[in-house]
């Protein structure tokens, strides 16, 4: 079976791919880059330039094959490396002078009308992007700037339009209704971060002070890390979980020794192809606790210009001595649930915040939260994790609805992992029956599913330019696989958080109303749309098998004593007083046209430029 596309022709294996027959390392992909494109080489990588700080890059992981993993094993890194010594977009001499010319005097964005081009790995081998600039341009040498920040992994224009109050030096105003929040992102209008919060933002004195910290997250870059907290507090204890192994967990430990405050808890991953994809801040005040779930990993680029949303807890404040072991139970079990979630990493290191978790007083807390952890379950332990959990939790607290047959599923995610050969396999099975459960109805319904993925064009156009894709790792090896499912893809549009160029790291999931003006529930978590993140039923459906680690928060109405949830037409500026709530992209959402393509990030994309002028060469 073959598909001609701008991308070359794609052959797609008549094999299966299940996630037990994993193929082995050396397979190679069926796509192969025209001979006559000088950027494209299979010899060794250049050495790519060396970032300040050192950051461990890996890409995020979509429950993948073995070919997604090996492929994607330096994404972002190959990103860093490709704004770092980028290929300039030329057609003549005089076009390629005049697009240096706007690009280096910072006059903002050089875009052309053509059309897309992509980056990437091959199979177990790093595949650099860090192709070659075109003949330089004359100018005068910048002047040497005192106490500028240092290089970023996005350039130098990467700062630019950074507004004075992008720091907060005051309590943000915010919706404490939902307490849903996006990230800020430079160079929006200043409208667009208000109610947004940064790091700093959250861990500022100003929602408490802090004595002891834990960061579970899947990248890591301690130095850039520490730094975000504030002076007062950056020697405070900081307990780091993670998910790495061997050569990468020596990276970390190493990257840690300037900063003896600086503690470690490696996750168990027992079963092949699992990653610790979880993201949660445990932070432990003077005045009480605060969890803080996430969809940004540890590090610079994933605060600054990407899409991102996290959900905020009230502040909890210690119980009184000789409290019973169900005080400070909330009316979602949040703290029953996230004991038990701790307690599945079996960690010493964790018992003291489990200990610390059992004296705090959680009864405020209004959503439920939803997690994957590594495993092979069986009987009632099935809807503990996963997707089932997900299943089990709209079963219990949500209800039915007129016509519920005609309400959407809105899935939006930032990477995506093997399905099998059709719709059926996974997607328009277990998970179509999961996301489509509203209360007991015994409706099977077939809602329209709407999965929510970058196009190129969405790459090519936004702040960050084609390096925005290190962060999108869809392959080749994994989409030649599954052509059927880009019939359900739409753009990223989102002009009402002013996100659109600002690409998703986010992960949401909600079944809205035909007119997408209210949500039977909403999640944001990390899990992307993967069987590794989500679990998988096996043995005739009376087994669910996890590979990941994941962490999310699901909003139903009924904890907030409503019927739906409004969707919000105008969540910025943040209003404290609204009870819409703040979908962070546009409803309703935008089809791929005939043209469109995902983006696919270990694929050349050399036909246009992009908001830097360069273009997207793996080699």
């Amino acid at each position: 079976m073959t598909q001609d596309s701008q991308h070359g022709k794609w052959t797609i294996s008549s094999s299966d791919d299940d996630d037990e027959a994993l193929p082995p390392s050396g397979t190679t992909s069926s796509y192969r880059p025209p001979a006559s494109n000088p950027g494209l080489h299979r010899s060794a990588s250049p050495p790519s330039p060396k970032l300040e700080p050192p950051v461990e890059v890996k890409p995020e992981p979509a429950n993948t094959p073995v070919s997604s993993l090996i492929v994607g094993s330096e994404a972002r890194q190959s990103a860093a490396r490709n704004q770092l010594n980028p290929v300039k977009y030329e057609t003549s001499q005089s076009l390629a002078g005049k697009r240096k010319k706007e690009v280096s005097d910072g006059s903002g964005w050089a875009l052309s009308e053509s059309d897309d081009d992509d980056d990437g790995h091959a199979n177990g081998k790093s595949v650099s992007n860090s192709p070659k600039k075109a003949p330089p341009y004359p100018k005068t040498k910048k002047a040497k700037v005192e106490n500028e920040r240092p290089p970023s992994p996005h350039g130098r224009l990467y700062y630019i339009d950074e507004p004075d109050d992008f720091f907060e030096s005051s309590v943000p105003r915010l919706n404490d209704m939902y307490r849903f929040y996006l990230n800020k992102v430079t160079g929006l209008d200043r409208k667009y971060n208000s109610g947004a919060l940064h790091i700093r933002d959250i861990l500022s004195p100003l929602f408490g002070t802090l004595k002891e910290s834990v960061q579970f997250n899947y990248c890591f870059d301690i130095a850039w890390m520490v730094n975000q907290y504030p002076a007062e507090f950056r020697d405070r204890p900081v307990l780091l979980v993670h998910g790495d192994k061997r050569e990468a967990k020596a990276r970390l430990l190493q990257q840690a020794q300037p900063f003896p405050h600086v503690r470690f808890c490696q996750a168990k991953l027992d079963i092949a192809f699992g990653t610790h994809h979880t993201k949660m801040m445990l932070l432990w005040y003077k005045e009480g606790f605060r969890v803080i779930i996430m969809t940004s990993n540890l590090i610079r680029a994933d605060w600054y210009q990407k899409t991102q949303g996290l959900w905020m807890s009230p502040l909890y404040p210690r119980l009184p001595k000789g409290s019973s072991a169900t005080a400070g139970e909330s009316p979602t079990f949040f703290k029953r649930d996230l004991l038990e979630y701790l307690a599945s990493y079996r960690a010493p290191e964790l018992e003291e915040w489990i200990q610390r978790i059992k004296e705090h007083d959680l009864s405020e807390t209004r959503v439920y939260l939803v997690g994957s952890t590594p495993g092979r379950y069986v009987g009632s332990d099935m809807e503990r994790w996963g997707h089932l959990r997900m299943r089990k939790l709209l079963y219990d607290h949500t209800d039915p609805v007129p016509s519920e047959e005609r309400w959407p599923v809105i899935g939006q995610f930032s990477s995506i992992g093997s399905m099998g050969l059709d719709k059926s396999k996974w997607l328009a099975g277990e998970f179509q029956r999961t996301m489509t459960t509203l209360g007991k109805s015994s409706l099977r319904s077939d809602p329209p599913m709407h999965l929510l993925y970058p196009s190129v064009e969405d790459v090519r156009n936004s702040l960050e330019g084609y390096p925005a894709g290190g962060s999108l790792p869809y392959s080749i090896q994994t989409a030649q696989k599954q052509l059927w499912l880009h019939s359900y893809f739409h753009r990223w549009k989102a002009n009402t958080t002013g996100r659109s160029h600002a690409m998703p790291h986010i992960k949401t999931y909600m079944r809205a109303s035909p007119d997408f003006t209210q949500l039977a529930w909403f999640l944001v978590t990390s899990a992307n749309l993967s069987k590794a993140a989500w679990g998988a039923l096996e043995k005739n459906n009376t087994q669910v098998m996890v590979r990941s680690y994941e962490l999310g928060v699901l909003y139903v109405p009924s904890a907030f004593n409503m019927k739906t949830f409004p969707v919000h037409k105008n969540p910025f500026p943040a209003s404290s007083s609204s009870s819409g709530f703040p979908v962070p992209f546009d409803l309703p959402p935008t089809c791929y046209s005939p043209k469109d393509q995902p983006w696919i990030w270990n694929i050349p994309y050399s036909q246009a430029p992009d908001t830097h002028g360069n273009i997207w060469v793996p080699s």
